[in-house]
């Protein structure tokens, strides 16, 4: 099944930058655009995308308030933030307000793709500019003290293993996991999965 993707830039040029650049993909399907943030909400409540780019910079609110409402509407819709900066508090704001992933607009077709078809898996991608913003110096004082199985657990939720998957493969049961992964998302202090496997990934824990 083609994946359903719509697009939220008050750019036109970008939107058919884009929609080019898409056309020849047979697996993902091209719902339209939104220009700002109020008509993209109109259009959610009458279809759901299973991933939307989202511009930054939009003229009613910025994307990072929309991702959020958007998230909180609409938790299975997967965003991918788009943006011409680089810049890390936008990259940190964008993933902690629920987005799976942050592309520039220079982006190239190949990372376009491959950005879609990593969020729909449960994965996050970040693009090769906005990984490296994010690999920022971080001191070891900064680490939180995790236990082995925590370890374990962390670096399968960042494979993007869902709680069962990981309880079969760690021969431990669901409610176990999801204990783990709680303890380990209040001792990063992170508000999410994305969050959290950012910051592990900061610190190279994971």
């Amino acid at each position: 099944m083609a994946i359903k993707l719509f697009i939220v830039d008050d750019h036109f040029m970008v939107i058919e930058g884009i929609h080019s650049l898409l056309q020849n993909e047979n697996d993902i399907e091209w719902m339209g655009h939104a220009t700002n943030a109020a008509s993209c909400l109109t259009f959610l409540h009458q279809q759901k995308p299973d991933v939307i780019l989202m511009d930054i910079n939009l003229p009613d609110i910025s994307g990072i308030d929309l991702c959020r409402e958007v998230k909180e509407q609409y938790p299975g819709v997967f965003v991918i933030g788009l943006s011409t900066f680089n810049q890390l508090s936008f990259i940190e704001k964008m993933m902690e307000n629920g987005a799976s992933g942050y592309l520039l607009k220079n982006a190239t077709r190949e990372e376009l793709v491959e950005a879609i078809h990593t969020v729909v898996k449960g994965k996050s991608f970040l693009s090769f500019d906005a990984a490296t913003a994010l690999r920022k110096p971080e001191t070891e004082t900064n680490a939180p003290v995790i236990t082995r199985r925590e370890k374990e657990v962390l670096e399968l939720i960042a494979d993007g293993m869902t709680n069962n998957e990981i309880a079969q493969k760690l021969f431990i049961s669901s409610t176990t996991v999801d204990t783990h992964r709680k303890n380990l998302l209040a001792k990063f202090e992170a508000k999410n999965t994305a969050s959290l496997i950012r910051k592990a990934a900061h610190l190279k824990i994971i």
